[in-house]
Order: C-alpha cells, then sequence, then structure tokens
C-alpha cells in the first residue's frame, strides 16, 4: 500500500513538472511573439482604448517617447478613453507607414436666429515647434452656409485666404450630396509647412436665410477636414450646437517627421532615428525632416531600434503564391518550379513531358559535338596543309623551332601586348614557358598572296642569317594561312625612340655613339659581304635598330631584303623603302645595290650626330634637307655646333671629324664613288679600338692620322646631288625618270 501511494506521488509530481515546463515554453514563446509585434517601445503601453499608439509616439511616461513633443495624453476618464495631442487636438489614429496622425479639431461656427448673431466661435489651432505640421495633400479648408465669408491666416500673418459660398433665394442650406462648389459649401487649399491656423467668419449680407418650418437657427461653419473621410451633408445647419455640446469635429490629417536634421545627422543621445534592420530614410514634401519606413519585403515599426522585420513570404501562400519549392530571403522570396517544370513560380509553372526534354537535350548535345568535331577536324586539316605549303616538312628538321597557333596564342595573352607595328605586320610581345621573352610578328589584314609572299621571303633571308648584332629568328609558326616569325625580344626599344622620343642621355657620349655606329655597320657588312648569297637590306633606318638592355644594336626587320644572286652586283627592282633614308640613285634609276644601304647608313650616323628625324627636318621655321646642312656644316667648318653628342677631348673630336668624313663618302650621289660596306665597318671598327686605348698619353701624332685618308671627299660633288634628295616626293626630279617611277614601290614608307 505504501508503495502505491509512493509511485502515486511521484507520477503527480512528474505531471506537475512537465505542466510547469510546457507552460514555461509557452510563455516564452508568447513574450518573444508579442515583442516582435509591439508597435510601441518595450515595456510601455501601445494603446489607449481602441487607439495604437506606435513608437515614436507614447503615452505619458516620457520615456515611451523619442522626445516630449511625441508624448500624447490618454483621457481614461471617458468611455472609450480618448487620446490628445496637448488639451483640444482629438486623435483618431495614427499610421506608422504613411508618417500621419488623423485628429478632430472642432470647427469655427456663427448661429444666427429671427433676432441676429446668437453663437459665435473662432478658431485658433496650434501645433508649436513639435514634429506636426497640416497636411496641404490630404486637407482642405471648407465653409458650409449660405451667404457665407470664411477666412483663414497663420499666426505670423505670413499667409491669408479663404472662400465665400453663396445661395439661391429658395435654398437655406447646401446639397445633401456632398458637393462642395460654392452653392452653400466652398472649399480651397490650405498652403505647405503650417503650423497654425485662424479661422473667422463673417456675412456676405444681413439678411437671415432660416427655414421656419424646420428650426429657427441658421449657422454658418468653417474647418479644416480632410475630403475623403468626411462628408460636409452630416452637418445639419438648423441646430443649435450648443446643445449637447454638439460642436462639429472633422477628421484632420497631420504630417509628422522624426527628425528635422538630414537622415543621417545625429538627433542629441538617440541619434539617427531608424531602426538598425530593413529601414528606409526619406524626406517629407511638407515639413522640414526625416520620417522612416520599411523596406519592400520587411513588415514592423521602423521607428524601433531593431528596425523592421523580414516577412516570410513562405509562411503566408495566400498572399505570396508559390507553386514550387519556395525559399524566403532577405526582403523577397524565391520560388522555383518542380523538375521538368519551367515558367515562373511565383505566377505559374507549366509542364512538359520528360521524354522530350530528354529528346530535345539530347539532340542538341549531338548537335553540338558534332560541330565542334567537324570544326575541330577542319581546324587540323587546314592547319596541316599550310604546314605542308609554308615548307614544313623540310624545316622541322632545321635547327629552327616549330611553334603552334595555340602556344603563341597563349604565350602572348591572345596578342594582347603591342610592340609596334610594319608595313605588313604587327610585332607582340610574349613569354615562353621557360620565362624567354620573345617578339610575335603577325600579319595585318592585307592582300594575303602578298602577305604569304612577304612573310617567305622574310623566311628564306632570316634563316641564313646568324650575327650577334641582328635579331635573331628563335622560331616559326607554319600552321596558320601566313607563317608568324618568332624573334627574340629586344627590350630596350628602337634607336629612334631613343634619339626623338625618349631624348635619351646616353646618345649624347660620343662612345656609345660610335659604338652603335660600329656595331650596325658590322652588322650591314655581315649581310653585304659573309651570307651566302648576299642579302641588301633596303630599308637601313633608326626605327629598325632595336637595342637590348645593354644598349647593344640589333639589325631587324628583313621584310623588304634581297638577295643578290650570284655574280651580279645589283638588281633592277621596284623601289621600296623610307624616304628621307632612301638612296637617290636607287629611286631615280631602280637599280638597287650593296651601296644603297650605304649610303641609308650615312643618313642614319648624320642622324645619330645631330638627333635630327631626316623626315621632319626644320630649320628657322621652314622644312629643310638635313643632308645639305650637314655638309654645309661641315664644310664651314661649325659641324661640332649642331652635334647632339658632346666630345670631352681633343681626340673625341679628331673621331667626329674623322665620322663626318666617311658619312661625306657615304652620302655621294653617285653610288660608285661611295665606300663599300665593308671599308665603313672597318674604318668604325679602328676608331672603336683608338677609343678603346687605355693609355691615352701614347697616341702620338702618327695614331691620329686620317683613318679614312684613303677614301676620297667628293665634298662638291654631294652637294650637287642633295638637290635631288629630302622628304617629299615633290622634290625629286621626276620628269627625268618618267619609266623607272612606274616602278615604285606602294610600300615606301614617306
Amino acid at each position: 500500500m505504501m508503495m502505491e501511494k509512493k509511485t502515486r506521488t511521484i507520477q503527480h509530481i512528474t505531471w506537475f513538472l512537465w505542466f510547469v515546463v510546457v507552460l514555461f515554453v509557452w510563455a516564452c514563446i508568447a513574450t518573444a511573439s508579442l515583442a516582435a509585434s509591439s508597435v510601441a517601445n518595450p515595456g510601455c503601453l501601445e494603446t489607449c482604448g481602441d487607439i495604437i499608439v506606435p513608437y515614436p509616439f507614447g503615452i505619458e511616461d516620457p520615456k515611451c517617447a523619442k522626445n516630449k513633443s511625441f508624448l500624447l495624453v490618454c483621457n481614461r476618464s471617458t468611455n472609450p478613453p480618448k487620446l490628445y495631442i496637448g488639451e483640444n487636438i482629438f486623435v483618431y489614429n495614427i499610421s506608422v507607414e504613411n508618417s500621419t496622425a488623423t485628429t478632430g479639431i472642432d470647427a469655427a461656427f456663427r448661429c444666427y436666429n429671427e433676432t441676429g448673431l446668437k453663437w459665435q466661435f473662432d478658431q485658433q489651432i496650434t501645433l508649436l515647434n513639435g514634429p506636426l505640421t497640416f497636411s496641404n495633400s490630404r486637407n482642405k479648408f471648407t465653409s458650409l452656409g449660405c451667404d457665407n465669408l470664411a477666412f483663414m491666416n497663420d499666426a505670423n500673418g505670413g499667409f491669408g485666404g479663404g472662400c465665400f459660398s453663396l445661395c439661391s433665394y429658395n435654398e437655406s442650406s447646401p446639397p445633401d450630396d456632398g458637393s462642395c462648389s460654392g452653392v452653400g459649401c466652398c472649399q480651397t487649399q490650405i498652403p505647405k509647412h503650417l503650423k497654425t491656423l485662424n479661422i473667422t467668419l463673417g456675412k456676405i449680407s444681413s439678411n437671415n436665410i432660416s427655414d421656419n418650418s424646420v428650426s429657427n437657427i441658421s449657422c454658418v461653419y468653417a474647418f479644416l477636414t480632410d475630403p475623403t473621410l468626411f462628408n460636409t451633408s452630416t452637418i445639419d445647419l438648423h441646430i443649435d450646437p450648443s446643445i449637447d455640446n454638439r460642436y462639429p469635429s472633422p477628421p484632420v490629417v497631420l504630417d509628422w517627421v522624426v527628425g528635422k536634421e538630414k537622415c543621417e545627422a545625429s538627433e542629441g543621445p538617440s541619434g539617427y532615428a531608424c531602426g538598425d534592420t530593413g529601414t528606409l530614410c526619406s524626406y517629407s514634401d511638407n515639413g522640414r525632416g526625416y520620417r522612416c519606413s520599411c523596406q519592400e519585403g520587411y513588415i514592423g515599426n521602423p521607428y524601433l531600434r531593431q528596425g523592421c522585420q523580414d516577412i516570410n513570404e513562405c509562411e503566408d501562400p495566400s498572399t505570396y503564391p508559390c507553386e514550387g519549392t519556395c525559399k524566403n530571403t532577405p526582403g523577397n522570396y524565391t520560388c522555383i518550379c518542380p523538375l521538368v517544370m519551367r515558367g515562373d513560380g511565383k505566377v505559374a509553372c507549366r509542364g512538359v513531358r520528360l521524354i522530350v526534354i530528354v529528346t530535345v537535350l539530347g539532340a542538341i548535345i549531338s548537335f553540338v559535338i558534332s560541330i565542334l568535331l567537324i570544326f575541330i577536324l577542319y581546324k587540323r586539316r587546314r592547319q596541316e596543309k599550310n604546314f605542308i605549303k609554308h615548307g614544313g616538312l623540310v624545316l622541322q628538321n632545321q635547327r629552327v623551332r616549330i611553334f603552334k597557333e595555340e602556344e603563341l596564342i597563349k604565350v602572348t595573352n591572345n596578342y594582347g601586348h603591342l610592340l609596334g607595328q610594319g608595313g605588313f605586320g604587327s610585332v607582340y610581345r610574349g613569354v615562353l614557358a621557360d620565362d624567354t621573352h620573345i617578339a610575335v610578328k603577325k600579319p595585318r589584314g592585307l592582300d594575303k598572296t602578298d602577305l604569304n609572299q612577304q612573310f617567305q621571303h622574310e623566311i628564306c633571308i632570316i634563316s641564313q642569317v646568324n650575327h650577334k648584332n641582328v635579331v635573331k629568328l628563335l622560331g616559326l609558326c607554319l600552321h596558320t594561312d601566313i607563317p608568324l616569325l618568332v624573334y627574340e625580344f629586344i627590350s630596350n626599344g628602337t634607336l629612334f625612340e631613343h634619339i626623338h622620343k625618349t631624348k635619351s642621355s646616353f646618345l649624347r657620349s660620343w662612345k656609345n655613339c660610335l659604338r652603335i655606329a660600329e656595331e650596325t655597320a658590322s652588322a650591314l657588312n655581315y649581310l653585304h659581304s659573309s651570307a651566302d648569297p648576299p642579302i641588301i637590306h633596303r630599308d637601313v633606318k633608326s626605327s629598325n635598330i632595336l637595342l637590348d638592355d645593354h644598349h647593344t644594336a640589333k639589325v631587324s626587320d628583313f621584310g623588304a631584303s634581297v638577295l643578290i644572286p650570284l655574280g651580279q652586283n645589283g638588281l633592277a627592282i621596284a623601289v621600296q623603302g623610307t624616304l628621307g633614308y632612301l638612296d637617290p640613285e636607287y629611286l631615280t634609276t631602280g637599280n638597287l645595290t650593296a651601296k644603297s644601304d650605304v649610303y641609308s647608313f650615312g643618313v642614319l650616323l648624320v642622324e645619330l650626330l645631330t638627333g635630327q628625324n631626316p623626315c621632319t627636318f626644320t630649320r628657322f621655321g621652314e622644312r629643310s634637307n638635313l643632308i645639305q646642312y650637314f655638309v654645309s656644316s661641315l664644310q664651314n667648318e661649325n659641324l661640332l655646333q649642331i652635334l647632339n653628342v658632346e666630345a670631352i677631348d681633343r681626340i673625341e673630336r679628331e673621331q667626329i671629324l674623322e665620322v663626318a668624313k666617311l658619312i661625306v663618302n657615304c652620302l655621294n650621289s653617285c653610288g660608285e664613288k661611295r665606300p663599300p660596306m665593308m671599308e665603313v665597318a672597318e674604318v668604325l671598327a679602328k676608331l672603336m679600338r683608338v677609343s678603346h686605348e687605355s693609355l691615352l698619353v701614347q697616341y702620338n701624332s702618327e695614331d691620329t692620322e686620317s683613318l679614312t685618308s684613303d677614301l676620297p671627299f667628293h665634298g662638291l660633288e654631294f652637294e650637287n646631288a642633295t638637290s635631288h634628295m629630302g622628304c617629299q616626293l615633290s622634290e625629286f626630279h621626276l620628269s627625268e625618270t618618267p619609266l623607272i617611277l612606274n616602278q615604285v614601290d606602294s610600300s615606301i614608307d614617306l
């Protein structure tokens, strides 16, 4: 018996504990739900009677409102309780969403009987300096009654206005349909930013209009109201308003703002008035300041510290429809249609048979794969044809490397780094896998036949060259329609850029200029004398001389070069080159020899010494011929005054004069009288050896004897010939050689 009693006791205790736990959990959930749905400050009353009072407004306790301006009074002595702003403005409703408060304000009136004016009440409404303002968009100043004059103005006299209403002889009241068009009723707008309003009434005539069948009283009214909330026909003009305090209190809409500064401004200790989450700040059109609202997809009171709460649209399918998988997102939701269904799940999902989807998808995949295979096979076949056409079967057994097009596209970053452009192509920089920097010469959009001939010709030329002062060919790409040439990358730009653009200081040194001249002459001498068969460069100029990091000269661009057949000294060929550097004899006769390169090299030396561009040389503001100017300065013994290089001692000045004499011989108008490039290279090499002497004291008079004394100085002949030179085609005597000029190639660089 005792055991059974103890068991029952334990069961009762267990049930009681479970009841307490369930009650506690329910209380927590209810409290959390209440806190989440509350619109008032935590711990504050949020209703007065049946009127909800949201924050920033509060009832009675200053801690419940944002500040004193938002503090309201709840009169619980009436039934039901009434909410007031101040002492005499009754509150019907407060809207956080619209930032409005709907209030009831007594109308001003005048009532007459058969003896005259009996009652009079002029209204004075003051909203003080708080956040409230009469809404100019919602309210209208309205007057009811016959032969009535209604006036309004603010307390400061900043504005004034009103309206009047008339009645015909057989009417004693306004229409009962609620219209207000001037017959027994009139309306007018109010201005913005209005905080005070004084209303007074008057009569147009002294004749009192009354309907004796109803009453001996006739009243006129004036008030502010929202016409959408109030029907004027509800006011009886023949009832004594003093009986039972029947004063009409039409609804008046007030706009309010929460702060008077900018949205980001801090206002006292509370700071920014909008909540932390899902809120927006906007400025009021009526009343200086800002107000808060919830972002789309959020709900709640934006003035509370926690801000607005995200709406879980997936929990309310009647309002937020979804025919698929619903997923709530901050401020919105997504709805994904079920598998094999399509459409917008928020609107409707349309189904398609799975077998149709699989069939269509399979057909598309098969078609795409087929197109890709055809494209790959076509591209490979085309690459193989190009490889064979460009002599790849022979070249692949040579020392030159064969690149694939895909490899060059990758190492040049899809030809993204342009180094320069020439007559037939562009040059792009790239980096191989072994960190070797390369320059890829790629054709431009010209005629493919001409481009093929040009690049095959350059391959033929450059493949025979192996000299330290000639740009080295690293490889070829023969799989493209037109071969691509891969050269070693020369990092320091062209000699032209150093002379005319950057005006490099190292070119001020005579030793540096002499070394560059000697290296260039050595490369040209190699082309003329050591190559088999000999090669004429045909476009010697400063922009085709590259400089590496050590300022070593490298001759480049063999696109215009030609091979001299064995046993011949020259070729009759279409004129090609750059005017200003072009041999005048070759230009007028069309006969190309190795001496044409000698002439161009002489122009290059003049450009190197003077720092002037032979194609754009101007003197005294007029275009002039640099070669004539140079020779004239040499003959007048003022050569050192026009040079761009600095001689540090007597030896260097004498070397400059020796090079100047060499230049004059190279620029002789008669090609046969010019020295061969071998002699030019030898003279410059001797000068270099003298320049490298370590003990200058041993440099005697015999050492300084002219190293070019064996080369004739044809100064007069050159002076006469220079009239045929210059950078303008019109300066040449074209009438003397019409037949030859028909052979001039269109690729001459002007």
